[in-house]
């Protein structure tokens, strides 16, 4: 049965997993398709479901209702074996007996591949992830970078269509986390493969991804590039964590106009209709801070924090707090004026029954 078109790789159709038998559901009716050489983000706090839709995909979990295919044919109850996956761990897995060579040609020897196939792909591995001359280092004596360079190599080893990775940079310290955000998208665009990452880290989504999915209660929340969801979040949870935001309930006056903070603000939304509640999302980046007479409000700064390459600050306005990042610093207690242009004031349907937050 084939339910996808040709440049699509993985489907999931009508996808649930619960690990009760009751209502409650780690995965609810899920439906998304992965496209080939596509690096593709599930992005959420913990227990929203992106690790058991992966490990739906590999084979490790068995859906309590809906189905996986790849290429058009239905792989649900395929072993993980016999699909055409491989999984890097936050925990990578190491077999510490072994040395880096033989780590990375394990799967190759299970396959029985004849030796001068996996002394080339060995050494074609650890040319892609930088670790040319390790092949003898016993594995617990490399430093964590290292040793999740090797799990992607053995992983990479094999040839797999998609290459799902369950948080693998979540044990690094940051400097190197950042580096290997970098060479994971640049070995994805080099090998030309699928890649499906899991992370609830918002930083590797936005630098990584084609496609992030986020993810919350065990359904997706919104499916879009870096830029669309950060610049055009569908809710206030989207945009809640995705980066920083300042979040307040507005009344749409007509098309193009919104008021809220005591103020009428002109945009660039409509279909809302008149006259009615609206969530307003502003990011902390598109407030410009001026003299109070140049403003579009004026509010009294609360606290200064210096980011490093800007300064964050807390200014209350008419009971809301705006969070502002600025190069430009305020003294705590200086009242100032704050203006936004049309392009960066989002509207959004008010989310029920959810007081949306100050920032």
């Amino acid at each position: 049965m084939s339910v996808v078109e040709s440049e699509h790789l993985i489907d999931l159709v009508d996808l649930s997993k619960s690990y009760d038998g009751g209502e409650t559901g780690a995965l609810k009716n899920l439906n998304l398709y992965i496209r080939k050489k596509e690096f593709v983000t599930l992005l959420g706090p913990s227990g929203c479901g992106k690790t058991t839709t992966l490990r739906l995909i590999a084979g490790f979990e068995t859906p309590t209702t809906g189905k996986v295919f790849f290429d058009g044919v239905d792989v649900t109850d395929v072993p993980p074996h016999k699909r055409r996956v491989n999984t890097v761990f936050q925990k990578y897995a190491l077999f510490t007996h072994l040395n880096v060579y033989e780590n990375i040609a394990f799967g190759l020897r299970l396959k029985k591949e004849p030796q001068n196939k996996v002394d080339a792909k060995v050494k074609q591995m650890l040319h892609l992830v930088g670790l040319n001359g390790f092949e003898k280092r016993r594995v617990d004596t490399l430093s964590g970078g290292q040793q999740q360079r090797v799990a992607i190599a053995r992983a990479l080893a094999n040839e797999p269509e998609v290459l799902l990775l369950d948080e693998p940079l979540g044990a690094l310290d940051l400097k190197l986390r950042k580096e290997m955000q970098v060479e994971l998208k640049k070995m994805q665009q080099e090998l030309g493969i699928t890649f499906l990452y899991v992370t609830h880290d918002q930083e590797e989504a936005l630098t990584m991804s084609d496609t992030i999915v986020v993810m919350k209660d065990g359904l997706v929340q919104q499916i879009g590039t870096p830029t669309d969801i950060y610049n055009e979040p569908k809710n206030a949870f989207v945009a809640a964590f995705i980066g920083e935001s300042n979040i307040l309930r507005g009344t749409m006056l007509k098309d193009e106009l919104v008021n809220f903070d005591g103020h009428d603000f002109v945009c660039v939304d409509k279909g809302f209709g008149e006259n009615k509640p609206v969530d307003v999302v502003i990011r902390p980046e598109d407030l410009k801070v001026s003299e109070p007479a140049d403003g579009q409000i004026t509010g009294v700064v609360q606290s200064v924090v210096f980011k490093g390459v800007h300064y964050e600050m807390m200014i209350a306005s008419n009971g809301f707090v705006w969070k502002v990042h600025s190069t430009l610093c305020r003294e705590v207690g200086d009242t100032v004026g704050l203006s936004v242009i049309p392009f960066d004031i989002h509207i959004m349907k008010p989310t029920l029954n959810e007081t949306p937050k100050e920032a």
